[in-house]
């Protein structure tokens, strides 16, 4: 790769649409509540301003996805033959189908409190579309819109290749997945999934590096482990207790890509014409220019403003229409499972000589709490709250927090998504990560009480 002289206009190029990616996506910004982004204040502000809106709203998209999805099914693809985007978007097997009807058959009983209320109840139907879709809504819409910054000017080009030495070995992932996970650290998990999805899609990203990425790193925010920590009324812990998910996020980090069923993926690209990424650095250059010479490379491509409005407003109905649908129909099923049947309790139970021989107080208590997080995060927390023992509450709110797979959300969006994952992987993938992280919270939680 040949030095080249670039003029004003590529350096502003690449510098000035990053830099507020930067700053939308990955900044830390201090609120009232704690630390979160720009991106995610801008959601809360929308979702404030439509509040009394929102669950029609949701409702609304996820009928009229269906119905979309029926048309095309029935009459088949040429329904959107002059729009390859929404062909794509509608045109989808008969799983994904049925998936998007009972979508919207939950969503219509949960708005208008028809048949059971293990349906529409206040802790599994209204949790979902009067307050979970709520949130999706407004981050999708920004993080969606705004999304190109991040992705098309070349801030990933040069960060991937600054970050190959560290990733790669580590990982075994490519550099630019670090932004991926910065994204998702700062500010949402949700984020984290989405970008994995379009860079594999773009044919940055092999099978296995997608589901590795999309797995192992769209972790949780700060923001949303203040909220699991206030719930069991820890907030003096915060900060070991963010320390101790961030050590047992990495040790999982570290083996889970080494382990099946992620080592298993295949290390195939989207399509035969992906070629995935550069990595040698060519004679007279070092990592920074040559970095810098590939980012500038990239964010040439980008000629129109209309072009980034068009590829923005894709990401967010790609999103609404294929991925609320998912986070509706399986996060609804399996709430309904958790708060209906004894299910999680006997999952459980296998736990309790475990938790009794790791010495953790109310350890039948603990146990019932272990496996409901794959259902939704939040619930081992809510289910911890009652507990007696400092230790036991800290145990159970840091492992669900490192757990990280959930189909209320990461695990319904990561489903909705392109990345190569199924739902069987996703559970063995929850349960690996719960036997990996467990005794290192365990061993922490003894040092500190």
């Amino acid at each position: 790769m040949e030095k080249e002289s670039y003029s004003l206009g590529d350096h502003l190029k690449f510098i000035l649409p990053s830099l507020l990616g930067i700053l939308l996506f990955i900044t830390p910004v201090q609120t009232e509540d704690g630390y979160t982004i720009p991106i995610a204040i801008l959601a809360n502000w929308i979702e404030e301003l439509l509040a009394n809106q929102l669950s029609l709203i949701m409702m609304v998209i996820i009928t009229i996805t269906a119905v979309l999805t029926v048309m095309t099914k029935l009459i088949g693809p040429n329904l959107f033959d002059k729009t390859p985007f929404f062909q794509k978007l509608f045109y989808t097997s008969w799983f994904w189908t049925g998936t998007r009807i009972l979508a919207a058959i939950f969503a219509i009983m949960v708005y208008f409190q028809l048949g059971p209320e293990a349906v529409h109840g206040e802790d599994t139907g209204q949790l979902l579309l009067d307050d979970l879709l709520h949130v999706l809504f407004a981050v999708f819409l920004f993080a969606g819109l705004f999304l190109p910054l991040l992705m098309n000017f070349g801030l990933l080009e040069l960060f991937g290749t600054l970050m190959t030495k560290i990733m790669r070995p580590l990982f075994k992932l490519p550099g630019r997945s670090s932004i991926d996970s910065l994204a998702s650290w700062i500010g949402d998990g949700t984020i984290g999934v989405l970008l994995t999805s379009k860079q594999y899609e773009e044919g940055y990203y092999t099978k296995r590096e997608a589901a590795v990425i999309g797995t192992t790193f769209s972790v949780v925010s700060i923001t949303f482990t203040l909220v699991v920590i206030s719930e069991v009324e820890l907030e003096h812990m915060f900060l070991p207790f963010y320390l101790t998910v961030l050590i047992a996020g990495l040790i999982a980090a570290l083996i889970m890509p080494r382990i099946p069923p992620l080592s298993r993926k295949a290390d195939t690209y989207v399509n035969e014409k992906a070629t995935g990424i550069e990595e040698e650095i060519p004679e007279g250059h070092n990592t920074f220019t040559f970095g810098y010479a590939k980012a500038i490379k990239r964010s040439r491509k980008e000629t129109s403003i209309y072009k980034f409005v068009k590829e923005g407003g894709q990401n967010v109905l790609d999103m609404w229409m294929g991925v609320a649908p998912v986070v509706m129909a399986f996060g609804l099923i399996a709430l309904m499972i958790a708060e209906n049947t004894p299910v999680f309790q006997w999952l459980g139970m296998p736990f309790i000589p475990l938790l009794e021989l790791m010495q953790v107080p109310f350890a039948e208590e603990a146990s019932q709490t272990i496996l409901i997080g794959f259902a939704d995060m939040f619930l081992p927390a809510i289910l911890a709250a009652p507990i007696e023992a400092e230790i036991t509450r800290f145990i159970i709110a840091a492992l669900s927090v490192t757990q990280l797979i959930y189909m209320s959300e990461v695990g319904g969006l990561l489903l909705g998504s392109k990345v190569p994952v199924s739902f069987k992987d996703l559970l063995i993938i929850f349960l690996l990560r719960t036997l990996i992280t467990l005794p290192i919270i365990v061993f922490i939680a003894h040092l500190l009480f």
